[in-house]
């Protein structure tokens, strides 16, 4: 909701998609492969592994696209939320809430929300110990803040009542507050309080 009005909030939205991946966890992301690779059968493990080094590959090689691209496409986007999630699904190491993240924030900006929400709450169910949990979860209740997404304000305040109580000293629970604050609000009332904040007058505007 109020997508225009809570531009302070966005940078936490862009952290993640289209970055570089840190080194030690680009380091690790082949080690692990999902559990139904068994583990007495040291040849299935190793095509697994080999999976996933294709798996990776491309996901790379998606990301440098839109890294270099001016703007999202669809054929763009719908090859990144495949390749990303191939990875995420195949390959359970450092990597895979990554790509679950960037996965979701590709979906979220071609309107495909079902898919962004999916992946997001894969990332915070699967993955509770991931660094940046609080960033699907902040991610996921901006789809239930906005009308033209998920559009449910409840849904959204439990997660963002979820972010203050689990990450309370992070960035994302000082957006998560002020983003309650928010709720309910139509975008008039904003402008008003913003206007009012910052000393603008109509005649000014």
């Amino acid at each position: 909701m109020k997508q225009n009005l809570l531009l302070a909030f966005t940078f936490t939205c862009g952290i993640f998609c289209f970055s570089c991946h840190d080194k030690n966890e680009s380091n690790q992301e082949n080690t692990g492969t999902k559990d139904s690779v068994a583990v007495n059968t040291p040849d299935s493990a190793k095509a697994a592994a080999a999976d996933c080094k294709v798996l990776a590959a491309n996901a790379r090689h998606i990301d440098s696209l839109i890294l270099g691209a001016s703007a999202m496409n669809k054929a763009l986007a719908e090859q990144a939320i495949n390749a990303f999630g191939a990875y995420a699904s195949n390959c359970n190491d450092s990597m895979a809430p990554v790509f679950l993240l960037k996965a979701g924030q590709v979906a979220q900006s071609v309107m495909n929300v079902e898919k962004a929400k999916s992946f997001f709450n894969t990332c915070i169910t699967d993955f509770p110990q991931y660094k940046n949990r609080g960033a699907a979860m902040f991610l996921l209740a901006r789809l239930y803040d906005e009308p033209k997404m998920l559009n449910n304000e409840a849904e959204a305040k439990k997660l963002y009542e979820q972010i203050v109580k689990e990450y309370p000293k992070t960035v994302w629970a000082q957006d998560a507050k002020a983003a309650i604050q928010n709720l309910g609000k139509s975008d008039e009332d904003l402008i008003k309080e913003f206007m009012k904040k910052n000393g603008v007058s109509k005649e000014n505007s």
